[in-house]
C-alpha cells in the first residue's frame, strides 16, 4: 500500500482551509481573525520545534531524556490546567501531581504488560495523549469545584455549623465535580468507532497499517484514557477541595 506523502506545496494548498475560517470570521464579524492567524502561526512553529526535538530523541533513544520529555509534557499540561482554577492557591502543584501521577501510572501499566516498549518513539507520543486528556479532565474538575463551592457556600456553612466534617460537607460537590469532568472521556468512549475514528487509529490506517491492528491499539488507548482521567480527577477533586477551607475548617470563599 502506498503511504501518503505531504509536500510543502500540499501544506500550502491546505492553507485554503484557514482562509475559509478567516472569511467566515470576517463575514460574521466574529472578531477572531487575529486569534486564528496567531493560533496557526503558533501551531506551525511549535510543531516544527517539537518535530526537531523528537527526531533527536528518537535517534538518541536515551531513557533519561525520555523521562525528562514526559515530565516536560506533564509540566505544560499542569500550567494550562491551573488556569481553570480561580480559588485554589496551589492549583499548579495539584494539577502537576494529578497529571504526572496518572500519566506515570498508565505508562507503567502499559510497559509492564508489554503493550508498549519504553522507547521514545512509543512513550513520548502516548504521554502526550495521556497528559492532554488528563489536562482537560483536571481543568474541568477545577472549574466545577470553583463554581459549586461558590454557589453552594451557604449550604456548606450550614453543614459545618451543624458539626459536619470538611470531608462530609464537601462530599457531594467533589463527587459531582469528578463526574462532570469524566463525562467527555466517557462519552468519547461510547461513540468511538461509531461517530469518530480517533487519531491513533486513523493515523495508523492512513499510514497503511492493518485496520484490525490499528483497532487493537485504539482499544488500548480507550482503556488508557478512561483510567488516566479517572485517577487524575479523583486526585484533583480531593486535594483541591481541602484548599477551600482554612486549617480551622472555615470556608475560604468570599464575595
Amino acid at each position: 500500500m502506498n503511504q501518503p506523502d505531504i509536500t510543502t506545496q500540499s501544506l500550502g494548498m491546505a492553507l485554503m482551509l484557514v482562509a475559509i475560517a478567516l472569511a467566515i470570521s470576517g463575514k460574521e464579524r466574529l472578531g477572531l481573525g487575529r486569534d486564528i492567524l496567531w493560533s496557526v502561526f503558533r501551531a506551525v512553529v511549535q510543531l516544527l520545534i517539537v518535530g526537531a526535538v523528537l527526531k533527536m530523541l528518537f535517534a538518541v533513544s536515551n531513557v533519561t531524556l525520555t523521562v525528562a520529555m514526559v515530565l516536560f509534557i506533564c509540566l505544560n499540561a499542569a500550567l494550562n490546567a491551573r488556569k481553570r482554577s480561580q480559588h485554589s492557591d496551589r492549583a499548579f502543584a495539584i494539577a502537576f501531581l494529578a497529571i504526572t501521577a496518572s500519566t506515570v501510572t498508565t505508562l507503567m501499566i502499559l510497559t509492564l504488560s508489554h503493550a508498549i516498549h519504553f522507547v521514545p518513539m512509543q512513550v513520548i507520543p502516548l504521554s502526550g495523549m495521556i497528559a492532554g486528556n488528563a489536562m482537560v479532565a483536571v481543568g474541568l474538575c477545577f472549574s466545577n469545584l470553583d463554581r459549586r463551592f461558590y454557589s453552594d457556600k451557604q449550604q456548606i456553612m450550614e453543614k459545618l455549623a451543624l458539626g459536619a466534617s470538611v470531608k462530609l460537607a464537601s462530599a457531594e460537590i467533589v463527587r459531582d465535580s469528578i463526574r462532570a469532568a469524566l463525562i467527555p472521556t466517557v462519552d468519547a468512549a461510547k461513540t468511538v468507532g461509531l461517530v469518530s475514528l480517533p487519531g491513533m487509529m486513523s493515523g495508523l490506517i492512513f499510514a497503511g497499517i492493518d485496520p484490525l491492528l490499528a483497532i487493537k491499539y485504539q482499544i488500548m488507548v480507550t482503556f488508557m484514557l478512561l483510567g488516566t482521567a479517572s485517577l487524575a480527577t479523583v486526585l484533583t477533586g480531593y486535594l483541591t477541595s481541602r484548599r477551600f477551607y482554612t486549617p480551622r475548617a472555615q470556608l475560604r470563599i468570599e464575595e
